[in-house]
Formats: C-alpha cells, sequence, structure tokens
C-alpha cells in the first residue's frame, strides 16, 4: 500500500469512528459490502473512484484535486478545524463531569453504603484525564441525570447501575482510542522541510 492510500485508508476509518458507524452500517448507508469496507480500510484493495465519492459523502467528507502548492494549506485548515471541534467537546465535558461529580457528591452523602455511587465517582475522576469526544458527551449528560434522578428519588439502582457501565465504556473508548492519523507531507515538498 502507498503512503497516500494508507492515508486515505486511515482518513475513512478514523471518519467512520468518530460518527460511530460500523463497518456493517457504513456498508449499508453506502451500498457495498461490509468486507470491502473492511479490505479499503486495511489498504488491501484498491478503491474505485467512485467508491471514494460515496464513501466520503456518507461520512461528510469531500474528494478534491488541490493544486499540490496549495495542500499544506488545505492541510492547516483541516487541522485547525478539526481542533476547534476537539476543544469544544474538550470544554462541554469538562463542565458535564464538574457537575456529575457534584452530584455524585451529594448522592455519596446521601447513600454512604451504596458502593456503586463510589465506583461512578472513581470513574468520573479517572474520565477527567482523558480527551472525550461529542458523542461520549451525550453519554456523560445521559449518567448525570440519572444521578439527578437517583438523588430525588425517582430512579433505583438499576439505573445507577448502567450510569456506572456508560462510564466505563467511555473510559475503555477514550483509553484505547487509535491513535490520531498523522500528518501527511507531501514527497514534493519535504526538500521545503528540510531546509527551512
Amino acid at each position: 500500500m502507498t503512503y497516500a492510500t494508507k492515508h486515505i485508508a486511515q482518513t475513512l476509518k478514523a471518519a467512520r469512528q468518530s460518527k460511530e458507524l460500523s463497518q456493517r452500517a457504513l456498508s449499508k448507508l453506502v451500498g457495498v459490502p461490509q468486507g470491502h469496507i473492511s479490505r479499503i480500510e486495511n489498504g488491501v484493495v484498491d478503491l474505485r473512484l467512485s467508491s471514494l465519492v460515496e464513501i466520503a459523502r456518507v461520512l461528510d467528507l469531500e474528494v478534491t484535486l488541490v493544486p499540490r502548492k496549495s495542500v499544506p494549506a488545505v492541510q492547516s485548515i483541516v487541522r485547525s478545524s478539526h481542533s476547534a471541534k476537539t476543544t469544544a467537546a474538550a470544554q462541554s465535558a469538562a463542565t458535564e463531569l464538574k457537575r456529575l461529580q457534584q452530584s455524585l457528591g451529594i448522592a455519596i452523602h446521601e447513600h454512604p453504603a451504596i458502593k456503586e455511587i463510589a465506583q461512578l465517582q472513581r470513574q468520573v475522576r479517572e474520565l477527567q484525564r482523558f480527551k472525550i469526544n461529542l458523542p461520549q458527551l451525550d453519554s456523560l449528560r445521559e449518567a448525570n441525570k440519572i444521578v439527578q434522578a437517583f438523588k430525588d428519588n425517582t430512579r433505583g439502582l438499576a439505573e445507577i447501575r448502567q450510569a456506572l457501565s456508560g462510564l466505563q465504556d467511555i473510559r475503555n473508548a477514550v483509553a484505547h482510542a487509535l491513535p490520531a492519523v498523522e500528518t501527511v507531507i507531501p514527497a514534493y515538498a519535504l526538500d521545503e522541510y528540510d531546509h527551512g
């Protein structure tokens, strides 16, 4: 697999994962077999342009030919856009985790014998060390609603266990997340980077 092809495959896979789509779900949306999506992401098969365009559109990406000299500028814009979304998600997650921690502090004071609340507190403290993305933010909000309802005696221990399971899933997802796709420097530009 060439370097450029590998980058395209990694970008498609990362976009699919960020939309929380399975290969099977993407295959249904695009109209190609799931096995073909897997082979594309692993760089085992050459991707037809028509398939690339269709997969990209489903993943909210666009296939565009860019003049070579403009590639660094386009990459900078893409990184900047990605960085802004990540920063907004991180700020919202930090706020939600703080709210959840406060709610749990009250809940553990009112119900010190319930070990699941203490476990939830530990999960929240651990999650504060990670970057949380937007889909995971919804799960944090749901956990907070469950804890609030538990404090108000409208939800029971089963829901608290559900919230704990959800936070453990988030923790596992962010702790085992794949590293970001590396920046691609076109071969023609290496001289600029070596001498600059």
